[in-house]
């Protein structure tokens, strides 16, 4: 049994959440989202003990591939809530001499050391702010918001050497020693 699925997710105050068959649409402050689930998992709103919430079960418990579908669906959905009541964010550090980044509109222009500017368009439902060498990248789906970032580190990933490059803030990047002369020559 899928220990995680069995939990059913409470909805807070100024969230609407739909089921439609397989669709679940969440509306809330910070946005709408909709996801469509697995065939195998089926979304059922019930009224609970702290107000409505939203529950998962499966047609077949046994089978390995359902249990892992009914823990995923749950996961999503409790994401979903998450971010249209509370938001996702990422920080990402710029670090590296001559390395710039810009917000001109909806469009990030990275100056990464390259012989040229690199503009990066943002995605509906994401946004950005930049101070100095921090960007941080907010928005209400955590899916849209982690595969952004993951492309903007892609553009120049941190070197061992230097440490120049895009990296996470919280991330720590392993130094290599550089390379050194041999003694008496």
């Amino acid at each position: 049994m899928s220990r995680v699925g069995k939990k059913s997710i409470v909805i807070p105050q100024g969230v609407d959440v739909t089921v439609n068959g397989q669709t679940v649409q969440v509306k809330g402050p910070k946005g709408e989202l909709a996801e469509v689930l697995n065939i195998a998992v089926v979304a059922t709103l019930a009224q609970g003990e702290d107000g409505q919430e939203v529950q998962f079960t499966v047609t077949q418990e046994q089978d390995k591939n359902e249990r892992a579908q009914w823990g995923t669906a749950r996961a999503l959905v409790a994401n979903m809530v998450e971010g249209v009541t509370k938001g996702f964010t990422k920080k990402l550090e710029v670090n590296g001499v001559g390395y710039r980044v810009n917000l001109q509109d909806r469009t990030l222009v990275l100056n990464v050391g390259f012989s040229h500017e690199v503009p990066v368009e943002l995605p509906v439902g994401v946004n950005a702010e930049v101070e100095t060498n921090i960007i941080t990248i907010t928005g209400a789906s955590k899916h849209d918001v982690g595969s952004f970032v993951d492309t903007l580190r892609k553009i120049r990933k941190p070197e061992p050497y230097k440490g120049k490059g895009i990296k996470y803030v919280e991330e720590t990047i392993r130094r290599k020693a550089g390379k050194s002369q041999k003694a008496g020559e």
